[in-house]
C-alpha cells in the first residue's frame, strides 16, 4: 500500500512539477461577486509573469474558460471513464494558461471506483507540461458544501464584495467549513470596491467577528477596484490586460499575483501535495458529508 501511495504522489508531481506548486482555491457564500472573472484575470497576469498556470474549474455556466471567450465541451469525468483523452478535454485559452473542467468530476470523487481513481492518476500524470500554479474555481453548490479540493489546496481565498449580502454569506461559508471540516485559515480578497481604504475595512470587519468567535484567522490577500475597462473586456470575454494594460484592475492583477507567489508555503511538502493526492483518490474514505447550518 505505502508503494502503491508513492506511485501516486509520483504521478501527481508530474503535474504539480517541482513538487513546490502552488495550489489555491477561490471560493465565494454567494453568486454575483464576480470570482471567475477573478479567477481568469489573476491567472493571464501570472502567465505574464512567467508561470504556467493551470484552472481547475468546478463551474458549468460562467466558467472561467468563458471569460476566454472559449467553449467547453468536455469534462474530467470524461477522462476518468476513458471516454476521452486528457488533451481532448485540456482547453489552451492563452500563453501560459491551460483550463482543466472538472464541474461534472468532482462532484463524483467520492464514488469512484478503484479503477476510475487509477483512471485519474494516469491521465493527471500524463499531463506534458508542469503546472507552477494552480488556481481551483471552486463551486458554490457543491454536494459536501464546499469543494474538497479547496480543503486540500494550501491556501483557500473567499472572495467578497462591499454588499451586505455577500459579506454575511462569506461567513456563513467560512463558518460551515470551519466547523465542519477543521480549516481555520482563509485569506480575504475584495472585489468591485472604491479603492484600498475600503477593501481594509471591509476585511478588518469580518476578521475581528471570526476571530472574536473562534473560528478562522483570516489574512488580506487584496482587492480589485471598480474599473469600466475590466467591465469592458469581461463583455468582450478577454483578459482585461491584453485590451487595457494600463487599466486599474490591470495593476491590481499583478499586485495579487505578486503577492500569492510569496505567500508562505506549508513546511511539510506532504501537507500540501499529499494531501491533495488524498483527495482527489481516496475521496470516500477521508471525508463524510457534514450538515452545519451556519
Amino acid at each position: 500500500m505505502a508503494e502503491q501511495h508513492a506511485d501516486q504522489a509520483a504521478g501527481l508531481r508530474r503535474l504539480l512539477g517541482r513538487g513546490q506548486s502552488r495550489i489555491v482555491t477561490f471560493a465565494a457564500g454567494s453568486v454575483g461577486v464576480g470570482k471567475s472573472i477573478l479567477v481568469a484575470n489573476l491567472a493571464a497576469s501570472l502567465a505574464r509573469q512567467g508561470k504556467e498556470v493551470l484552472v481547475l474549474d468546478e463551474n458549468t455556466r460562467k466558467n472561467v474558460a468563458s471569460c476566454f471567450g472559449a467553449g467547453v465541451r468536455y469534462d474530467l469525468h470524461h477522462v476518468i471513464h476513458r471516454e476521452k483523452a486528457l488533451s481532448e478535454v485540456l482547453l489552451s485559452v492563452a500563453p501560459g494558461v491551460r483550463i482543466l473542467p472538472a464541474a461534472r468530476a468532482v462532484k463524483t470523487l467520492g464514488t469512484l471506483s478503484i479503477e476510475q481513481q487509477a483512471s485519474l492518476l494516469e491521465c493527471i500524470s500524463g499531463m506534458d507540461r508542469p503546472a507552477d500554479v494552480i488556481l481551483v474555481d471552486a463551486s458554490l453548490d457543491h454536494p459536501l458544501g464546499f469543494s474538497p479540493l479547496g480543503l486540500a489546496a494550501h491556501d483557500t481565498v473567499i472572495v467578497i464584495t462591499a454588499t451586505g449580502a455577500s459579506i454575511t454569506e462569506a461567513y456563513a461559508l467560512i463558518k460551515k467549513v470551519s466547523l465542519g471540516y477543521a480549516r481555520k485559515n482563509f485569506r480575504i480578497l475584495v472585489n468591485k470596491v472604491r479603492d484600498q481604504d475600503e477593501a481594509e475595512a471591509i476585511h478588518g470587519n469580518i476578521a475581528r467577528v471570526t476571530h472574536s468567535r473562534g473560528l478562522a484567522r483570516l489574512e488580506y490577500a487584496g482587492f480589485v477596484p471598480l474599473d469600466e475597462h475590466l467591465r469592458q473586456a469581461s463583455r468582450l470575454c478577454q483578459p482585461v490586460a491584453g485590451l487595457f494594460p494600463d487599466a486599474p484592475s490591470v495593476k491590481a492583477y499583478r499586485t495579487i499575483a505578486s503577492d500569492l507567489l510569496n505567500w508562505t508555503l506549508p513546511d511539510d511538502e506532504a501537507g500540501g501535495l499529499e494531501q491533495f493526492v488524498q483527495q482527489l483518490l481516496h475521496l470516500s474514505q477521508h471525508i463524510d458529508p457534514i450538515a452545519i447550518y451556519a
